[in-house]
């Protein structure tokens, strides 16, 4: 058989009047994503992400410790259309978990005044995106209800994958594509309304949507950031050694950690946000809406004497259905009493 080339079809050259189709669906899947409860919604092109061959140096360095996972699957990491050819647009939508005044807990100053006598009133700390019930899952499933919606306002025959954290891509990548912020020198994404304190999820499809436009990076001079960061994980702005980041000591690092890096470390048992409370873009008043990533005080800050008393069956009752599963028991009761040192000391 003869194949027979066929000419490219012009573009279509729009005229007064005429109806921007694929503008005018890509702003009612945003205005969905907006009423869905999403804080922000932009739209990505499928394709290679910008920063790919600082991630695969990055990753040569041995600058993410003994996250294996993160050598696997780097052709998807750098552009996804290796793992799902047929994508062509990447909605993101950022949903905050901002609770209360973006502050320092200042707890250790009068912790580390109690006498022994009171010890078993000592608190740890655990990062705020942890508080409430596990964000994968939240998450999830308000984007497979704008999955829906897309098949039933938009196309029916749309395919689709939902993305929450846990797939082989770069989400802050894909945010700053979609126009959602820019990656600020701590490596987390920023928006200028609601800060960095927001989780990212993504829904890829083979629509063809507009994509919105990069965010001008907005950080400045600003090193107050990096000058926060008590373990000194950033070698370089824009740059995180994840082997010091406190984050990733007390919820990746599954053995004993470096003792020159454990008096740094606070009373963090879970996580860290050091360099997000000193950030000037969260010194602001917004707020999650979303009452499912609220937590209370026992959940932002626990008793260190009620984590070391844990057995299997206390640790499951404490953790499940919370991102705080990630760290394993013996991690927790590790990290708590590092805190426990660190505020005695």
């Amino acid at each position: 058989m003869v194949a027979v080339k066929r000419p490219k079809p012009k573009p279509i050259r729009m005229m007064p009047g005429m109806v921007d189709v694929t503008a005018e669906r890509s702003e009612r899947i945003k205005q969905a994503a907006k009423d869905l409860g999403f804080d922000r919604c932009g739209i990505a092109r499928a394709g290679p992400i910008e920063h790919g061959d600082f991630l695969k140096a990055w990753l040569a360095r041995g600058h993410a410790g003994t996250m294996g996972y993160l050598h696997r699957h780097t052709e998807s990491r750098t552009d996804l259309r290796t793992w799902l050819p047929w994508a062509r647009s990447v909605v993101v939508v950022a949903s905050s978990y901002k609770q209360g005044k973006c502050q320092k807990v200042e707890t250790s100053t009068t912790q580390a005044a109690e006498s022994a006598e009171h010890r078993e009133g000592l608190r740890g700390r655990v990062a705020m995106y942890a508080w409430g019930e596990d964000y994968h899952v939240v998450l999830r499933e308000k984007l497979e209800r704008l999955t829906a919606w897309i098949g039933e306002h938009v196309d029916a025959a749309a395919q689709s994958r939902i993305c929450v954290d846990t797939s082989a891509i770069v989400e802050r990548e894909l945010a700053v594509a979609a126009g959602i912020g820019w990656i600020g020198k701590n490596t987390l994404v920023l928006d200028p309304a609601i800060g960095s304190l927001f989780f990212l999820g993504e829904i890829i499809t083979d629509l063809e949507l507009d994509p919105d436009a990069p965010m001008t990076d907005h950080c400045g001079t600003c090193t107050r950031c990096l000058d926060a960061c008590p373990t000194a994980a950033f070698p370089q702005a824009y740059a995180m050694d994840a082997r010091r980041c406190i984050s990733y000591l007390t919820i990746e690092h599954r053995s004993e950690i470096d003792p020159e890096l454990v008096e740094r470390m606070g009373d963090w048992v879970f996580g860290c946000d050091d360099c997000q409370t000193v950030c000037p873009y969260n010194a602001n008043d917004h707020q999650t809406a979303e009452p499912r990533l609220m937590g209370d005080a026992d959940a932002a800050a626990p008793m260190l004497d009620d984590i070391l008393s844990w057995d299997e069956a206390a640790y499951h009752r404490a953790v499940t259905g919370k991102a705080t599963d990630r760290a394993q028991l013996q991690m927790w009761q590790r990290n708590a009493k590092i805190a426990r040192r660190n505020l005695e000391r």
